[in-house]
């Protein structure tokens, strides 16, 4: 039975970094495309292209996130839990996906493994060890500092780049902050791909670990190769829907400040991955970034309806995922050993 649900959950992990890559596609490059700094058929080349550099890279921080991340209970049981928070965060990562709404994988995974975990206790099982923190540290405290450090930084960042342009041309200002804002989308996808591919991997290494196939200590070639490739596959087929929300839908945006957010948004995902190894959503960081610098402006530009709506959804994310998870491991815990 061990090998059945392994296999279960390295298809689900593909899945899942399929259609990570295919929301947050739009989420890195929306801006770009909205203010034509790209093409959207060479913005989604960029991406995905720097998605598969970053997912690959990510597999040397996989490790350590595995290490000080959750512990899962060995067997299948531990099998079980994995493949219900998976599940789960698939599952409303597509319903937000045809909804529009740019929505946390990270936190729809982390709030699924938590139900699941619980789900195992209540049938008298073994839960997760460590989720009370990582629900503090990758769940509350990033749903709450990473969208306003990125609002006020892009706020607070159209100053000084209005105050640097006052003096050139309109269309050469926009020419400028369009070139920099194709570098920035870059760096933005290989953010992204270090943050989302290194929890996808941890994942996987989990699952390994519980199912008794590694000791934990390295990473096989073949988890960093799936992730990669699954999270830039997904980039390919990259859909429209939320890019269409924060790109058009949400704020009114010009190159100068799509510069302006997408450049603070990508030295936060970086800072985040390699310097203080805390996970940051791309979606919540470019969102509140974008929305930010669009919001400094002397007229109101805002669907302000749309944001607390977007707002609402991200705090609904984890809980609505940990149920339904709950619910799908007390399903599968006939499997369990």
């Amino acid at each position: 039975m061990t090998p059945l649900i392994f296999g279960a959950v390295v298809l689900l992990a593909g899945g899942f970094a399929f259609l990570n890559g295919f929301r947050d596609a739009s989420t890195s490059v929306a801006v770009a495309t909205r203010t034509r700094a790209l093409t959207p058929s060479v913005a989604v080349l960029l991406a995905a292209f720097f998605n598969f550099i970053g997912a690959l890279l990510s597999a040397t921080l996989a490790v350590a996130v595995s290490q000080h991340w959750i512990t899962l209970p060995p067997g299948t049981d531990g099998l079980n839990i994995v493949v219900a928070g998976l599940a789960s965060a698939f599952a409303w990562g597509l319903l937000m996906w045809w909804r529009g709404i740019p929505a946390s994988s990270t936190h729809a995974l982390v709030g699924g493994l938590a139900g699941a975990g619980l789900a195992s206790l209540a049938v008298g099982g073994t839960g997760v060890g460590g989720v009370d923190q990582s629900l503090l540290f990758q769940v509350v405290l990033p749903l709450v500092l990473s969208p306003l450090v990125a609002y006020s930084g892009a706020f607070l960042l159209v100053y000084p780049a209005t105050w640097a342009a006052r003096h050139t041309q309109p269309n050469v200002v926009n020419q400028r902050f369009r070139r920099s804002q194709a570098i920035a989308s870059g760096a933005v996808a290989f953010g992204h791909g270090l943050q989302d591919g290194q929890r996808i991997s941890a994942v996987l290494l989990l699952s390994l670990l519980a199912a008794g196939y590694s000791d934990g200590g390295t990473i096989p070639l073949w988890v960093a190769l799936l992730s990669a490739v699954m999270i830039s596959a997904g980039t390919l087929f990259g859909g429209w829907r939320i890019s269409q929300t924060i790109g058009y839908k949400m704020t009114r945006i010009d190159p100068l400040r799509g510069s302006v957010a997408q450049i603070l948004s990508s030295v936060m995902l970086l800072v985040g991955a390699i310097g203080l190894h805390w996970p940051l959503s791309t979606t919540h960081t470019v969102t509140s970034a974008v929305l930010g610098a669009g919001e400094n402006q002397h007229f109101s530009v805002t669907n302000r309806r749309l944001v607390i709506r977007i707002v609402g959804l991200w705090a609904l994310t984890p809980a609505a995922t940990a149920g339904l998870a709950f619910v799908l491991a007390l399903a599968l815990s006939p499997l369990g050993s």
